[in-house]
């Protein structure tokens, strides 16, 4: 294996074993054992658990903005985008492509971490970035009225990716996500959700 295809692989473990368990419950010998190589090759590739970390926050990133690209390339009404990609990345069988869930871990666990702090930061501004240009296309095409706020509601949205992980975790809203997600559509769109 090349050494790009090997790194690659272990990140790809790496970020199933995070999802399944946390930042601080990962040890870097269970991460070698899944990917079947040992500490030192590790070590060559990432200097440090928390960089395999944020590799795969990266990782996981990349894999929702292709779920994202895909919904919405498969969605031709733009008043229908931001529903698409929620619905994507809500239903996604990939469960390394979700990148709240490291988002929480991150929160959570490695808050005392300043470079994940400011890494986290960084990266949550990126998918605000991007979903407030899925925003002003979609109001350039008449699918979001021009005068919502597409800064403010990239935030709403990613809160309510925030919220939807948290009720898959806790089977708190009752169903309640759904007619969420229909308000803000009315409220984005003007027309029911």
């Amino acid at each position: 294996m090349t050494a790009p295809a090997r790194r690659e692989a272990m990140i790809e473990i790496a970020c199933g074993v995070f999802a399944r368990s946390s930042y601080r419950g990962t040890t870097t010998k269970v991460i070698c054992s899944e990917a079947g190589v040992t500490e030192p090759i590790l070590y060559r590739h990432f200097p440090s658990k928390r960089d395999l970390y944020l590799a795969c926050l990266d990782a996981a990133w990349t894999r929702v903005q292709a779920l994202w690209a895909k919904a919405l390339d498969e969605e031709p009404d733009p008043t229908a985008w931001l529903q698409a990609m929620g619905v994507a990345y809500l239903t996604a069988k990939e469960k390394r492509a979700r990148l709240v869930d490291l988002w929480i871990q991150a929160l959570s666990e490695a808050s005392d971490d300043p470079h994940i702090r400011r890494y986290l930061r960084r990266q949550i501004r990126e998918v605000h970035d991007y979903v407030v240009e899925v925003i002003r296309r979609s109001q350039a095409a008449g699918g979001i009225i021009a005068d919502r706020d597409a800064s403010a509601e990239a935030w709403v949205f990613i809160s309510i990716g925030l919220l939807g992980t948290i009720d898959r975790r806790l089977s708190m809203l009752d169903g309640e996500l759904a007619r969420i997600v229909a308000a803000r559509r009315t409220w984005m769109t003007g027309r029911p959700g």
